[in-house]
């Protein structure tokens, strides 16, 4: 029997004070998200961090970021969260576990959004004050929910092999957004985090056969780049394709810079994003006559923020240059100390290693 699952309502992300207003779920864009891998305390005083802060914050989105979370543990981290959201129009999102004071206290710059565990916030008087506080200050909520914050009940179901812990985790979100819809709050997406793919996916297609919320999907602690590259793929490829998940997040043992561009690579081949560089180059080999690894490591991030519709190739020597390359805007290849150009498979300009960088530079620039 084919699955049927619930187009998503739309929610709003940011447009408070001097942050960009985002639309997450119905027909809009799957947005991509990472999260900050560094501690915030001490920022609110030190303006020099503030700005490298603000400057990467501007670098991922270049990348194609649309939001990033940040970990909010304490006040003074909540202090300084304030701070870095007056400094950038990105939509920020603050992590709140346990204490939901901390919640209250972002909410007084310009967050875009609170990221709450209802399991281990404590009692309702407590998420109906986040709710609350949300809604005048026009936030949203993410509910994040993980198999580590199951309730009581469910988990004995789950550890007695009388439900799946992906059913468990769609049930544990259900019951969190049934306070919200009794607090007539609908701000808000749902996450369930697992760190299998076949249980996130579990998950998220047993919760969007019932709901029209809005999923953050993310395969949780799915580990370092190749591990989690794979997990995530799997895992987002599937659900994409289904037309469920809003917005997405590739949690790796890596820099936000690698988390973006996976996402951002994950989206175009399953259809959900267009335009923008695409870059191309080989494995390189034996026959290497160009520093492949070198070149991408300088160029990767500079070109995949660049806004330009084109094809880069990067190949290792003339065998894979402008031959298997003949479809790229622009390539680079090499042999013997030298460095071809070549633009649609017609070499432009031969040019030492040395010149490499700068000769390529000024050709991408003409295009």
């Amino acid at each position: 029997m084919e699955k049927k699952f619930y187009e998503p309502r739309t929610v709003s992300i940011g447009g408070n004070g001097n942050v960009e207003r985002i639309l997450i779920g119905g027909k809009e864009p799957v947005t991509i998200q990472t999260m900050w891998k560094e501690g915030i305390i001490g920022v609110k005083d030190d303006p020099v961090r503030l700005e490298a802060i603000r400057n990467k914050i501007a670098q991922l989105k270049m990348l194609g970021c649309d939001i990033i979370r940040f970990a909010v543990p304490d006040m003074e981290s909540a202090e300084s969260f304030i701070e870095i959201c007056k400094a950038t129009s990105m939509p920020l999102v603050a992590d709140i576990h346990f204490d939901y004071r901390l919640a209250l206290k972002c909410l007084e710059g310009p967050v875009a959004a609170i990221r709450i565990n209802p399991g281990n916030i404590g009692a309702r008087d407590r998420v109906e004050a986040v709710v609350n506080a949300c809604r005048d200050k026009g936030a949203a909520i993410r509910i994040g929910v993980n198999s580590g914050s199951l309730p009581h009940d469910l988990r004995e179901l789950v550890e007695s092999g009388k439900m799946s812990r992906a059913v468990a985790l769609s049930e544990t979100a259900a019951r969190e957004c049934a306070v919200f819809d009794e607090l007539n709050f609908d701000q808000f997406v749902v996450s369930m985090k697992a760190s299998s793919v076949q249980e996130t996916i579990d998950a998220n297609e047993d919760f969007a056969s019932k709901y029209n919320i809005p999923l953050h999907v993310g395969v949780t602690e799915a580990g370092p780049l190749i591990t989690g590259v794979v997990k995530s793929t799997l895992a987002f490829s599937h659900l994409l394709k289904e037309g469920i998940g809003s917005t997405i997040r590739v949690s790796l043992s890596s820099s936000p810079e690698n988390e973006v561009i996976t996402g951002l690579e994950i989206l175009r081949e399953c259809g959900k994003r267009s335009g923008g560089v695409t870059l191309v180059s080989c494995p390189r080999c034996g026959r290497m006559g160009f520093d492949v690894h070198g070149f991408m490591d300088r160029w990767q991030n500079k070109l995949l923020s660049m806004k330009k519709d084109i094809t880069v190739a990067v190949m290792g020597c003339v065998v894979n240059g402008p031959g298997e390359g003949k479809h790229a805007d622009i390539g680079i290849a090499g042999a013997n100390g030298k460095a071809i150009i070549f633009k649609k498979g017609e070499i432009v300009r031969t040019v030492d290693e040395k010149d490499a960088d700068n000769v390529f530079e000024e050709e991408l620039n003409s295009l």
